[in-house]
């Protein structure tokens, strides 16, 4: 019995032993570490024909193929063109998905008639696969640029909705009670307290819609148009160049990941007050 406990006893200081010296590690180099290892496993499921080529390419293929597009990109030419038309739909389907995110939340949270009336709607709405309007998009908008803004923004303003109308009712029955005791309006409460103690949850939905809409955008372009990396991306895919598809890919991802970190931005830079971090310290 002693020995059993000295043995869980010792293993318990290994353990965190361990997790102390993987914290002493810095970030960049548990990145670069599990980067290397990665490409690694894929320069050798690739060379030696595990994987065809055909399905992954080898990672010199897919590298040669990202400086082509970051060269095509930088002389601004046809690639550009597409990451513009992408980037414009990106940034106008969030900003519409946040008008109509933020004022359905507003609607929910702060009366009855939404609550009771539109809430049933929305919830119905959300449960169903977004992305399987997007015919109905094209066939309503056209082919041009307005139905991969109206696709994108469908699918990032229920996100911002349910955080919006979550985040209203954060502040406390206390807070509330103590508004109404010193003769607060319904506006003033509104905007001194349930705006300012829900802002985290706001913007918890705002970065789950960045994430979103950058999915709508590119589904949009995939369907329909010639315009966009989603069109590029179509085309490769058509023509089984895998290396530029994953080289575009990759672009989209560096788009994403900047409106995502302009968020997160903004959220420290107006909720500064709210220290809570989601885990690896992104935001």
């Amino acid at each position: 019995m002693a020995q059993s406990q000295t043995e869980q006893h010792h293993g318990e200081t290994v353990w965190i032993e361990r997790e102390a010296f993987i914290d002493r590690i810095p970030r960049w180099i548990a990145m670069l570490g599990l980067f290397i290892i990665i490409v690694g496993i894929w320069h050798v499921v690739t060379t030696t024909g595990f994987v065809s080529a055909i399905i992954l390419p080898t990672p010199g293929e897919t590298w040669n193929d990202i400086l082509f597009v970051g060269a095509n990109i930088m002389r601004g030419e046809y690639m550009f063109e597409a990451l513009v038309t992408t980037s414009l739909t990106v940034l106008y389907g969030f900003l519409i998905a946040i008008g109509i995110g933020f004022s359905l939340g507003l609607l929910v949270g702060e009366t009855k008639f939404g609550e009771k009336a539109v809430l049933p709607y929305l919830v119905a709405i959300d449960t169903m696969p977004k992305v399987a309007f997007a015919p109905l998009f094209i066939a309503w908008l056209g082919f041009d640029i307005a139905s991969k803004v109206a696709l994108a923004a469908f699918i990032a303003t229920f996100p911002i909705v349910v955080a919006t109308a979550a985040g209203l009712y954060a502040a406390s029955e206390n807070e509330r009670m103590l508004f109404r005791s010193i003769g607060a309006t319904r506006w003033q409460t509104l905007f001194r307290l349930k705006l300012p103690t829900g802002l985290p949850y706001i913007f918890t939905g705002l970065k789950i819609a960045a994430v979103g809409v950058m999915a709508g955008a590119i589904t949009g372009e995939f369907l329909g148009g010639g315009q966009g990396f989603g069109a590029l991306i179509r085309q490769a895919a058509s023509q089984l160049n895998t290396p530029r598809v994953f080289s575009l890919i990759l672009y989209l991802s560096l788009l994403g990941l900047a409106l995502y970190f302009t968020v997160v931005w903004a959220q420290r830079r107006f909720v500064f007050w709210n220290k809570a971090e989601t885990p690896g310290g992104i935001g």
